[in-house]
């Protein structure tokens, strides 16, 4: 598995991917137009804008094929984090996570984060030490749980 910065010919298929995993795991549970909203603000178009806005992408390369991405803003913020379903469980979520978090401190990051989890990831971020910190929200007809990893917490 190769982990590298993302280049702009990486966006079509960071945003595919985004897509197809956001269809089964998190919007699947929005009402049409919270659906709608985050899929457009999630396109190609979307994934320049939050590159523009600063955003710290990585994507995990596995055998030439696009297996996840991660993106973090502000050196605080777990933005992103998508996986393909083909490389689910076999590390590749928590090689990026460490990719990002590496560079977030390097950034100039505390080491303190937050990430707004769908239901399905909430234990994948348990298992990096993030931890909730209130009950499921919903903005924009989006549903996300509110997480932390403080910097003491962090391994």
């Amino acid at each position: 598995m190769l982990i590298r910065s993302l280049v702009a010919s990486d966006i079509p298929a960071v945003a595919t991917l985004l897509h197809t995993l956001a269809r089964d795991y998190i919007v699947h549970e929005s009402p049409p137009e919270g659906a709608a909203t985050f899929l457009a603000e999630n396109d190609e178009m979307g994934v320049r804008g939050f590159l523009a806005r600063g955003h710290v992408y990585h994507v995990a390369v596995i055998d030439g094929e696009l297996a996840g991405f991660v993106a973090v803003r502000d050196c605080s913020h777990l933005f992103h984090l998508f996986v393909g379903e083909r490389w689910h469980r076999r590390g590749v979520a928590r090689a990026l996570w460490e990719t990002a978090r590496a560079a977030a401190l390097a950034g100039g990051g505390d080491g303190s984060f937050t990430v707004n989890s769908s239901n399905f990831a909430v234990p994948v971020y348990e298992s990096f030490g993030f931890v909730r910190v209130g009950p499921t929200q919903c903005a924009k007809g989006l549903y996300f749980n509110p997480m932390r990893l403080s910097a003491s917490e962090a391994g």
